[in-house]
């Protein structure tokens, strides 16, 4: 190898390293870039006003919403008013998914969604006990003030199919392939990959 060559690639190892360190350290920059860090949603709808609207799509099955609820739960508690944070529970075709999905939904409408949320992903994943039906977790339910019955009833109703319906729509709009991702005004998805690292760094990109 000549000296010309050697400073060639001098030169091309040192523009890899540094594009390298700038993918890789966007949260020490604070430069997230889309397509990397982040994607906009294409077709999203159009949104006013001064609150900024959140979500997380989850589910109750997914070892690794389990691990993010901490994280997003302190995020949660740091919002101001302009921030309207809410939960979409995801299906994506499986049958204890959509089993789950619907609970949620249904604690959604009944008004215990949020109290019940946190011990229900500690009952599944630190006590290691998960109901297999709506009827068994009816019960679960109970604990926080809803007769069994009356769940169940609920989770079989128009308003629930319909606002299963429209969650599953609104993942398909912004291309939720996994979870945790967050959805940003509806313009932006979130995932967690190899460019972001951590779940830390993930909200830093919600919050950028």
């Amino acid at each position: 190898m000549n000296k010309k060559e050697f400073g060639l690639l001098a030169i091309l190892g040192t523009l890899f390293m540094v594009s390298s360190s700038l993918l890789a350290q966007g949260s020490v920059t604070g430069k997230y870039r889309e397509g990397v860090h982040y994607q906009a949603i294409e077709n999203a709808p159009m949104t006013t006003g001064d609150t900024v609207e959140v979500a997380e799509a989850f589910s109750y099955m997914c070892t690794h919403c389990a691990t993010f609820e901490p994280h997003i739960k302190a995020w949660h508690g740091r919002q101001g008013a302009n921030v309207k944070f809410r939960r979409i529970p995801v299906v994506f075709g499986r049958g204890s998914w959509e089993t789950y999905a619907r609970a949620y939904v249904t604690a959604e409408l009944m008004g215990i969604a949020d109290s019940s949320h946190g011990p229900l992903m500690d009952k599944l994943w630190k006590d290691r006990e998960v109901p297999r039906s709506i009827e068994e977790l009816s019960g679960f339910y109970a604990d926080f003030g809803v007769n069994p019955s009356t769940f169940v009833a609920t989770s079989k109703s128009f308003a629930t199919d319909a606002k299963l319906r429209k969650d599953q729509r609104a993942l398909q709009t912004a291309n939720v392939r996994g979870t945790p991702s967050m959805i940003v005004a509806g313009k932006y998805l979130v995932a967690n990959n190899s460019s972001i690292g951590s779940y830390d760094t993930l909200l830093d990109v919600v919050d950028f």
